[in-house]
C-alpha cells in the first residue's frame, strides 16, 4: 500500500485559485475575439481581402495581449474605476467595431472609489460573460454598459434590445451568478418580450475572503474541501479534476456530497453559502 499523497499547503491552493482565475479571464478574452473574428468574416460591407485582414489584425492583437498578461495585471493591487472600465472598453473593443452590434459604455465617475484587482477582474468577465449571452439569447443590435460607484460597491447595468427572453436561470448566466456570489455580490434580470434584457449587478468593493470549507458544523473531508475552495473561486467540473488530478466524474460527485452536506441544491446557493461562512 502506498502512502496518501500529502494534501496541498494553503499557499499552493492559493496559487491553483489564481491560475484557475487567469485562465478564465483567458477563456472570456478568446471567445470575446473569436466572436468578433467572425463578425468581420460575416460582415456585408468587407471583401474577402479587407476581411481577412481585419480579421488577422484582430487575432494578433489578442495574441500580444496574451503574451503581454502578467500576474501583477490581476494581482490584489487597486485599479481606478476608470481604468478598469478602459481595459473592459479595449477588451470589446474589436466587437464593436467590425460586428453589427452597437455597444454603448457609459463612463463611472472620475472620483469614484478604486477597485480591488479581484472585483476589478470578475467586474470585466461578467461583462464579457453577459455581452456574449446576449448575443447568444436575443440577437440583440445594441447593448448599453454602465459603470457606477457608491462607495461601498461597483454597480453594473448591461441592457439591451434583443428579444427580451433572458432570466436569472439561464444556463448562459450561470458562470455570472457563480462569479457573483462568490464575492457576496447581487444579480438580477428584467427581460420584456420585444423590448430586450437588462442585467443589474452589485460586487461590494470588500468582498468577504474566500473561505477553504464551510464550519464546523459541517463534516467535510480534506479533498471535499479542495473541490470546495474551487467550486467557490468559480471553477467547473472538468477545472476541479484538472486541477486535482482527479476524474471529471470524481469531480462531480464530490460536487453532489458538498451539495448533500450543505442542504442546497443548486451550485450558485453552495457558492454563495461557502462565501458567506469562515471557519
Amino acid at each position: 500500500m502506498t502512502d496518501a499523497p500529502a494534501l496541498p499547503s494553503p499557499a499552493s491552493r492559493a496559487l491553483v485559485i489564481e491560475h484557475e482565475r487567469i485562465v478564465a479571464e483567458q477563456a472570456d478574452r478568446h471567445a470575446v475575439t473569436l466572436e468578433s473574428v467572425l463578425a468581420i468574416l460575416r460582415s456585408p460591407r468587407l471583401d474577402d481581402r479587407a476581411a481577412r485582414t481585419l480579421a488577422i489584425e484582430a487575432a494578433a492583437a489578442a495574441l500580444v495581449v496574451l503574451r503581454t498578461a502578467t500576474d501583477s495585471q490581476r494581482s490584489a493591487l487597486l485599479e481606478p474605476v476608470t481604468g478598469a472600465f478602459a481595459r473592459l472598453r479595449s477588451d470589446l473593443r474589436p466587437l464593436v467595431r467590425h460586428g453589427d452590434l452597437d455597444v454603448q459604455f457609459v463612463e463611472p465617475p472620475t472620483t469614484g472609489r478604486a477597485l480591488p484587482g479581484e472585483v476589478a477582474h470578475e467586474a470585466r468577465a461578467i461583462v464579457r460573460s453577459a455581452v456574449l449571452a446576449l448575443l447568444d439569447r436575443g440577437a440583440p443590435h445594441r447593448v448599453r454598459i454602465q459603470w457606477d460607484c457608491d462607495g461601498l460597491n461597483l454597480l453594473i447595468g448591461i441592457r439591451d434590445d434583443g428579444e427580451g427572453r433572458l432570466t436569472a436561470h439561464d444556463d448562459s448566466l450561470r458562470p455570472i451568478v457563480e462569479r457573483v456570489s462568490a464575492l457576496n455580490g447581487a444579480f438580477e434580470v428584467a427581460s420584456t418580450p420585444g423590448w430586450g434584457s437588462e442585467l443589474s449587478v452589485r460586487l461590494p468593493l470588500d468582498p468577504p475572503a474566500r473561505p477553504e470549507f464551510l464550519d464546523d458544523a459541517v463534516d467535510l473531508s480534506p479533498r471535499e474541501r479542495e473541490v470546495l475552495t474551487l467550486v467557490v473561486a468559480g471553477s467547473r467540473n472538468r477545472a476541479i479534476a484538472a486541477q486535482l488530478g482527479i476524474s471529471e466524474n470524481t469531480a462531480k460527485f464530490h460536487v453532489s456530497n458538498l451539495l448533500r452536506k450543505a442542504g442546497v441544491t443548486t451550485r450558485a446557493e453552495l457558492v454563495a453559502l461557502g462565501a458567506s461562512r469562515m471557519p
